[in-house]
């Protein structure tokens, strides 16, 4: 059995891998869609490096996103924590 604090660190170490795992997926997306748009008109790098950017962007929004409704849980949740 894993005590409360390592329980506690395995959490926090899921919450940064999810929060680095969606910002290289939106950034990986936006790479993939610019790089075939570029390809299929016969561009250098316009479509790809937008797409990149909106991917940083995007992927910015919904990390913070996710931290705000972590946030949120564990401030509900923090009173019922404190009860005996």
């Amino acid at each position: 059995m894993l005590g409360k604090e390592t329980h506690k660190i395995f959490e926090q170490l899921v919450l940064v891998s999810q929060l680095g795992l969606t910002m290289v997926g939106c950034i990986g997306l936006g790479f993939a869609i610019g790089y075939y748009l570029d390809k299929w008109l016969g561009l250098r790098g316009i479509f790809l490096t937008l797409f990149i950017l909106l991917g940083i962007v995007g992927g910015g929004f919904t990390v913070y996103r996710q931290i705000r409704e972590l946030e949120a849980q564990n401030s509900d949740g923090s009173a019922e924590d404190d009860a005996p």
